[in-house]
């Protein structure tokens, strides 16, 4: 058992891989009420042997943080910006053998039931698999689940990855909206 495991172990909590691991894929995490998703999320991952990078705002790499945060694999984004974010990571897809980006669809902590789509958008440009992982308190189990099929409709992909996450429980409830 390796640290990461024993920790969530020690924690309570347990990590479930239903799916093969790819070399190239999307993980869309749900839900995202907390920080401490993060942090079970990277536990998980890690526990069993996967380093996933993870898209998350410019504002975090502040000196010492930003070397942590690259450490761990993250890919800053400048919000408000025109930067196209989803053609950044596609060309990251392409500039790699093996990339893992873990993106939160909601964007926020806060109450959100206007899912960002870019992440559909990114497995489907960079042709990776898109799998669906969730982080549930009320059971304790952050999960690797299952791959999702893209159909190419973007409205109905995003309402049928939403109704997937309903019946997995927020750290926060009330901030959870499919």
């Amino acid at each position: 058992m390796n640290l990461a495991a024993w920790i969530l172990k020690r924690a309570g909590w347990r990590f479930v891989l239903n799916t093969p691991a790819p070399a190239k894929c999307v993980v869309c995490v749900a839900p995202h009420t907390s920080n401490w998703d993060f942090v079970v999320g990277e536990l998980g991952s890690r526990s069993v042997g996967i380093k996933a990078s993870f898209l998350i705002k410019d504002t975090w790499f502040f000196f010492p943080m930003g070397h942590i945060m690259r450490a761990l694999g993250g890919i800053p984004v400048k919000q408000h910006t025109h930067t196209n974010v989803s053609e950044q990571v596609v060309q990251a897809f392409a500039q790699h053998d093996r990339l893992w980006v873990a993106v939160t669809p909601e964007g926020t902590r806060s109450r959100n039931p206007h899912w960002h789509k870019g992440f559909l958008h990114i497995a489907r440009d960079a042709g990776v698999p898109l799998l669906l992982a969730y982080i549930d308190y009320g059971t304790r189990t952050a999960c690797i689940d299952r791959e999702f099929t893209l159909t190419g409709d973007v409205e109905a992909d995003l309402a049928a990855i939403k109704r997937y996450y309903q019946h997995h429980q927020a750290r926060h409830p009330d901030q959870f909206a499919t």
